[in-house]
């Protein structure tokens, strides 16, 4: 999906801001998705670094453009553009660990990688296939994280007399042909299975009962499929429905007073961004310190706060130590038993993805 956005609250200070006077300090460079790295984080990790190092933070719009860039490193590997540091999707860690476009980190040099929820550790310690293993190389950092969530217009079901609660309210007949939903195989026939009790994850398709007919029945209902033109439609009531990134709706709920979100009650998708070393990158301990800062518990909640998107530390931080901005926000911290009937979209072979991407040809059909 494409998702993202940020308020940077009274901040003044910009990226390209923290990277001058860099004579003789010690230079990180960073690639991220734009947004996604509050200024007043950087000048922090600035400030408290002695001797003061240098970020160079180069935004990308979208997380492709991060992988596409590592792609081109990997064949010119003394490229002046290179960063040391690079952000990814979970979704792109399988293809970029495959294609060897990327290295593992070692958890060992990181004081604060034991505060990791172990979900988030388990995601990222894969094969080299890039599948999951537990018993093989970290390949990422996990630096933030994000649900799928339901969107919906409050004026137009204040008349319907109900609100959105799971997935089984998008079948309902009063939303015919008034809901948007992601143009993601994965996502829709996912929240399709969760309504059958089954999981995100469910690879044998063909043995699942009704799945077939409760996608078509969910396709009648569906306005138009988007990942990253469904906002507009929303707010000018085009759609009453939609369903989306946590990243994108966060910020929006802060100015659209008729809209409000909620996580699926039986659980969701999960997403998360982890930070990444090109295979061909330089070798610096700054780039463990940026990352080990990021997981500090002071910080963590912060960073959620700034860039309305959520540190996986405060996942297992004690309530009293967290901002009541944090802990009261059930889009930026959900409740931990819907946390717990969540999953990420674990990486499938060739036969589970081609299983989803033949039904999700046969339904759009319909």
């Amino acid at each position: 999906m494409k998702r993202r956005s940020l308020l940077l609250g009274a901040a003044t200070l910009t990226l390209s801001q923290l990277a001058a006077g860099c004579d003789s300090k010690p230079i990180l460079k960073i690639r991220s998705l734009k947004n996604s790295v509050p200024a007043q984080v950087v000048s922090k990790f600035i400030r408290d670094l002695k001797p003061s190092p240098v970020l160079q933070i180069t935004q990308e719009g979208q997380l492709k453009e991060l992988f596409a860039l590592l792609q081109q490193w990997k064949q010119l590997p003394k490229s002046e553009n290179q960063a040391d540091l690079v952000m990814l999707g979970d979704y792109w860690l399988t293809l970029a660990i495959r294609q060897k476009l990327i290295r593992p980190i070692d958890p060992a040099k990181f004081s604060n990688w034991h505060k990791l929820p172990e979900r988030w550790r388990n995601l990222v310690t894969r094969n080299d296939e890039g599948l999951l293993d537990a018993t093989e190389n970290v390949w990422a950092a996990p630096y933030r994280w994000g649900t799928t969530v339901i969107a919906y217009r409050t004026d137009k079901f204040k008349r319907l007399g109900w609100t959105p609660q799971d997935w089984r309210d998008l079948w309902r007949e009063e939303l015919r042909d008034r809901i948007s939903l992601p143009n993601n195989a994965r996502e829709v026939i996912g929240l399709t299975l969760k309504k059958l009790g089954k999981s995100y994850n469910t690879q044998q398709l063909d043995k699942v009962p009704n799945l077939k007919q409760e996608l078509a029945n969910l396709h009648r209902q569906v306005k138009f499929y988007s990942s990253d033109a469904y906002l507009q439609p929303l707010i000018l009531g085009d759609t009453w429905l939609a369903v989306g990134s946590s990243a994108d709706l966060l910020p929006l709920l802060q100015t659209q007073k008729d809209i409000a979100a909620i996580i699926p009650v039986s659980g969701t998708a999960l997403w998360t961004d982890v930070w990444v070393e090109p295979v061909s990158a330089n070798q610096m301990p700054l780039t463990e310190k940026w990352i080990d800062f990021s997981w500090q518990p002071p910080i963590a909640p912060q960073l959620s706060l700034l860039s309305k998107v959520s540190s996986p530390i405060i996942v297992g931080m004690k309530a009293e130590d967290l901002p009541e901005a944090v802990r009261t926000n059930p889009l930026l911290l959900p409740d931990a038993k819907i946390i717990d009937r969540s999953e990420f979209l674990l990486p499938f072979g060739n036969a589970g993805i081609e299983q989803y991407r033949s039904l999700w040809k046969e339904i759009r059909q319909v």
